[in-house]
């Protein structure tokens, strides 16, 4: 146990024990917690194979975007199409085209329009080189080569949740899992906090080696003392 000053203390690993006894402990003295707060981190337990992340089909803006494009091209189809049989052509048609040539291209509204169209165009690009499905996490493949499985984040949530309140000691507990790190929060309302602490990040570890996911997340968890009711 080596101190900096009085304000954290850390727990250095020792290559006798487990990963879960070696996890890095710091130990906030705050004044407004009861006897102190516990936060420990516990590495990842390896990259494994690589598995790609699902692609959305992104339905709702490829649909937006059909929709406008459609309605747009109808539009000038139609005006075009009236102007072939000698008919005036639109209103609005006229305006933009007067508009058109005669505004200058430092012009306000010429900015405007211009980023506008920028804006829109970088936000279709961006939704075409990213994948989504951020709440689908890629699990390991295994088996049947060509077949992937992804575990809903929500779901990965509860299960760990579940496993953090089997522990002895834990009160509350809430856990955000995301594809690179998993964060537990939890309060203790009896036993000492660093025996939750130790058997909370056994627990938590086995189980999210357990949910068998292509990358193994880092975990993080953070321990305090239940208040006192009263």
């Amino acid at each position: 146990m080596s101190d900096d000053g009085g304000s954290h203390a850390y727990r250095e690993q020792d290559p006798t024990t487990s990963d879960a006894e070696n996890a890095r402990v710091s130990i906030a003295k705050r004044p407004d917690i009861e006897p102190y707060a516990v936060t420990s981190g516990l590495p990842g337990g390896g990259q494994g194979a690589k598995a790609r992340r699902f692609w959305s089909a992104r339905r709702i803006p490829a649909a937006l975007t059909a929709a406008v494009l459609l309605g747009l091209a109808g539009l000038f189809l139609y005006d075009i199409a009236s102007v072939r049989a000698d008919r005036r052509a639109m209103q609005w048609r006229i305006s933009l085209a007067h508009q058109l040539a005669t505004r200058h291209l430092d012009d306000v509204w010429i900015i405007l329009g211009a980023s506008v169209a920028a804006a829109l165009g970088l936000w279709l690009l961006v939704l075409a080189l990213t994948p989504g499905e951020r709440e689908v996490l890629p699990m390991a493949r295994s088996g049947t080569a060509g077949v992937r499985a992804g575990l809903d984040r929500h779901a990965a949530e509860l299960v760990l949740r579940d496993r953090a309140m089997e522990v002895s000691g834990v009160r509350w507990a809430k856990v955000d899992v995301g594809r690179r790190k998993v964060k537990a929060r939890a309060t203790s309302h009896f036993r000492e906090l660093e025996e939750v602490r130790d058997d909370l990040t056994a627990a938590l570890g086995e189980a999210v080696r357990q949910l068998g996911l292509a990358r193994s997340p880092h975990l993080s968890i953070h321990l305090q003392r239940a208040d006192k009711k009263g």
